[in-house]
């Protein structure tokens, strides 16, 4: 079950021609506080705004022609569904997103906008999968897991590739933890081409499921989540991202007022509309929640978010 590095690079050549190789850019005010160079991989640039389109084409590429022409639903807070739908017009099939209520309207016309048929259920990750269960078992259906998966690992295992490519002598690659996909597959491939390269996955404070799982040695459910970061709030870590993780990734959290703050400062300084979940890793950097060793590449995973919210996120709500 686990994947390999020829896993990842048999899904980067798919991409070709879908995903963007984002720019690894470096920003000076980073790299003048850490001590070090420190790049944003800039994958806010993709097609739907996000990485996580490198995972859903591969894993829809790879399914079984029949099942894929009956049609594929997924569960997801926004970017996955984004990218399952992106990935399922390019394909000629039907696309159901399973999205929680709270779903930012910017996700839900993204979905939209790539002819994905929206659904909204519930607030948790276990709302949405019930319910893409049922209407998977009603429609005939297929289920595009948002992380838990070897294809979605090692499609998002591609930006691991990239960030080599682009810089072979970079010491730490920081990464945004949710469920673990992206984390998992960069792990997996810089273990393979860049062994000395260190991975911290970043976490918000409010939704450390990897942290907690860090502690138990295997995944936990988590009672509750809650954070600014929209994307990084499943109740529990894969069981698969896990086991591609774990030791490897050291574990890191950071509190949503320095997500907020840094949402911001990629705004408003940098000129980048970064989502809070995208944000976390630079907020990680800026927060000193990590010691910079040499040079550093931050995964900016993801930029759905109306540019308007920027200054009042998290106005009124505890942080």
């Amino acid at each position: 079950m686990l994947v390999s590095i020829d896993d990842i690079r048999r899904a980067a050549a798919g991409l070709q021609g879908v995903a963007v190789r984002t720019p690894l850019v470096e920003i000076p005010e980073l790299s003048a506080m850490a001590g070090f160079p420190v790049y944003l991989k800039q994958e806010q640039r993709q097609p739907t705004g996000a990485f996580k389109l490198r995972g859903a084409w591969n894993a829809l590429t790879r399914m079984d022609p029949a099942a894929r022409a009956r049609g594929v639903i997924t569960y997801s807070s926004g970017n996955h569904g984004q990218a399952v739908a992106f990935a399922a017009q390019r394909q000629g099939v039907r696309a159901v997103i399973v999205m929680p209520e709270t779903a930012p309207a910017a996700k839900v016309d993204g979905v939209r906008r790539w002819q994905g048929e929206v659904v909204l259920a519930g607030s948790t990750s276990e709302h949405r999968l019930a319910k893409a269960r049922e209407i998977a078992a009603r429609d005939g259906l297929a289920i595009v897991p948002p992380f838990d998966h070897p294809d979605i690992i090692a499609g998002q295992g591609t930006v691991g590739l990239e960030i080599f490519e682009q810089l072979p002598a970079v010491a730490q690659v920081a990464v945004p933890v949710g469920g673990g996909g992206l984390a998992a597959g960069i792990t997996t491939a810089l273990a393979a081409v860049s062994p000395g390269t260190k991975v911290i996955a970043v976490e918000p404070d409010g939704a450390a499921g990897y942290h907690a799982a860090v502690a138990a040695g295997k995944p936990v459910r988590l009672a509750s989540t809650a954070s600014i970061a929209d994307g990084l709030i499943p109740l529990s870590v894969g069981t698969l991202t896990f086991e591609h993780l774990f030791p490897r990734a050291a574990s890191v959290t950071v509190s949503d007022t320095a997500i907020i703050e840094a949402t911001r400062w990629l705004h408003a300084a940098q000129g980048l509309t970064v989502e809070p979940s995208g944000a976390a890793t630079t907020a990680a950097l800026r927060a000193r929640r990590f010691e910079v060793t040499g040079p550093t590449a931050l995964v900016v995973s993801g930029g759905n978010i109306d540019p308007a919210r920027i200054p009042t996120l998290g106005d009124g709500a505890p942080r």
